[in-house]
């Protein structure tokens, strides 16, 4: 199993008020699943990426990614983990913008110590995946459209073969059309193998997946298996 979750709960503190953000979420997914999280603003679906991206801890609970026990990690581990077995997409894309789309999904492989001789041909072969023209390469990423941003994005969260990409709200700031195509991508992504946990609030969005958990106020509602899920080409 890729991702276990069980009775997992996250209680803020600030002074003399206290929030219970998540309460006793437990779900699976499975390697090569494509899931949605879907929820309202409020619902508890930020904290539950945090705590998947590995970005922080459970008040309560475990959380094992990849057979390791996430909730217990300190900050040094959690660092390791998000750099080795996670692979980030989100809605502002993050990129550094006066610097080459090459650099910039170069610069995880630096962070992770792969040989210098290794970084170009890894981020060509992960710009080429997340299906991004090669005229594009040398560009600087202010120069891109937000389509053409959020594929170098992924191809950043690709480049360290991560066990799974965490995606969020990676449409928001695009247009409709141009963010079709960007979950085309995911599917492409989901087709050839890669794990995708994708949080978004829009049922449209969600219905990219092959399968829905709906949360709400810090629980997990349902859960949908989506037999027929949108299609968009990724091209």
């Amino acid at each position: 199993m890729m991702i276990e979750l069980k009775d997992v709960t996250k209680l803020y503190s600030n002074e003399n008020v206290e929030f219970l953000a998540l309460k006793g979420v437990t779900f699976q997914v499975e390697k090569g699943e494509f899931v949605a999280i879907m929820g309202p603003s409020g619902s508890g679906k930020s904290t539950l990426m945090h705590i998947l991206g590995a970005l922080d801890t459970p008040t309560s609970g475990t959380y094992r990614l990849d057979g390791k026990d996430v909730s217990t990690m300190n900050e040094h581990d959690l660092a390791d983990m998000r750099s080795k077995k996670i692979g980030f997409v989100f809605q502002s894309f993050n990129l550094l913008r006066r610097a080459t789309v090459l650099r910039n999904v170069m610069l995880p492989l630096m962070y992770a110590g792969v040989p210098k001789e290794q970084r170009k041909d890894r981020a060509i072969k992960a710009l080429k995946s997340a299906g991004l023209d090669e005229q594009y390469f040398n560009h600087l990423s202010n120069q891109l459209s937000g389509g053409q941003m959020q594929r170098v994005a992924i191809a950043r969260a690709l480049v360290n073969d991560p066990a799974i990409i965490l995606a969020d709200e990676p449409t928001g700031n695009l247009d409709t059309k141009t963010g079709e195509f960007v979950l085309g991508t995911f599917q492409r992504l989901n087709d050839e193998g890669h794990t995708i946990i994708l949080i978004t609030h829009e049922r449209d969005v969600a219905e990219h997946a092959k399968r829905i958990l709906v949360i709400r106020d810090g629980q997990m509602q349902k859960e949908e298996v989506n037999h027929q899920r949108r299609i968009q080409s990724a091209t």
